[in-house]
């Protein structure tokens, strides 16, 4: 194969990480090649047999610095910039990591003439009064004055193997009586499946998706937070019990659990704020096809994928007996 026939190469930011090895798969199959920008690679080994010998090489990349961000995206064709964190940790503010970072990957993108597919989370606003929303809502501002063309994703919660979401309260669940609904657990979600986020940027990347929008991506139905926990313990055989804590008291508890150094807070007072509002699609962006649905991908239930993982997480293990709570 000659260097002009060589498949479009795509440079995955975050692409180690839950969201990111989905995308890395879907693309891999595909036939693109990968370009995985991490900073630690020699952690990202586990990706290579996703694809064929050669079809997913890896480099070093801090989106905290410049210089490694445009090396990074040199000779690409398409940038994916799925990076993001949930709470602040040393120098990874969400500042840095999710506006700082995404403005460096759309100028980096611009330079190289490379089309960006960029993730950001349902919620994101400028002026949000959570630390997180607001800067993603900045780097949206940021990545369309830079990239006009660039796509954006905007997810509910993310469920799938490796999420940070229905696995936390699963784990949570194994060891604790109680699992407490912040706000009464009345907050609405709209989780998606990371296959269909991950389908979605192929998608994007194969040019079937308008571009200059911004998406909206939620799964095919709407759930309050309790409704989350009890599937969750329902897949997990287990019945603790659920109890109420006020929005005030949950904030507390961030606030103090984010002072414990070494340690990832359940809970953060930022993360708080954004349970104030519910995380769903738009009726904006339903009534302009901006959604899963819109760009040809069918979404998936909870209830059909969220038994396969969270197994290990039933009394017994994946080898608990008929099926019934323990």
């Amino acid at each position: 194969m000659t260097l002009a026939n060589l498949p479009p190469l795509v440079t995955v930011f975050g692409g180690s990480g839950f969201i990111g090895r989905h995308i890395v798969r879907t693309l891999a199959k595909r036939g693109y090649r990968i370009r995985v920008a991490v900073r630690r690679p020699d952690l990202a080994g586990f990706l290579q047999p996703l694809g064929n010998v050669g079809q997913i090489s890896f480099v070093q990349a801090n989106l905290r610095y410049r210089n490694s961000v445009d090396r990074a995206v040199e000779g690409a064709d398409y940038v994916v910039n799925c990076v993001g964190i949930l709470h602040e940790a040393g120098r990874n503010s969400f500042e840095a990591v999710q506006e700082f970072g995404a403005r460096a990957v759309a100028e980096a993108a611009r330079a190289v003439g490379a089309k960006l597919i960029h993730i950001s989370a349902i919620g994101a606003h400028a002026h949000s009064d959570s630390g997180y929303a607001r800067t993603k809502g900045r780097a949206e501002a940021a990545i369309h004055a830079i990239k006009p063309d660039a796509i954006i994703y905007r997810p509910s919660v993310v469920f799938g193997p490796e999420d940070s979401f229905f696995n936390k309260f699963a784990d949570m669940a194994r060891i604790a009586p109680v699992l407490p609904l912040i706000g009464g657990g009345k907050t609405k979600f709209q989780p998606v499946y990371v296959v269909d986020v991950a389908e979605a940027v192929a998608k994007a990347v194969e040019g079937k998706v308008a571009v200059g929008e911004v998406y909206e991506l939620g799964g095919p139905e709407v759930l309050t937070f309790r409704e989350c926990l009890e599937i969750m313990l329902k897949a997990t055989w287990r019945k603790n019990r659920l109890v109420s804590i006020p929005f005030g008291i949950a904030s507390l508890i961030g606030s103090i659990a984010s002072l414990v150094p070494f340690i990832t807070p359940p809970i953060t007072a930022d993360q708080v704020r954004l349970l104030k509002k519910d995380n769903i699609v738009s009726k904006d962006a339903e009534a302009e096809d901006r959604t899963l649905k819109g760009i040809g991908v069918t979404p998936t239930l909870v209830s059909s994928v969220i038994g396969s993982y969270l197994v290990q997480y039933r009394p017994h293990g994946q080898y608990t007996g008929s099926g019934k709570a323990a």
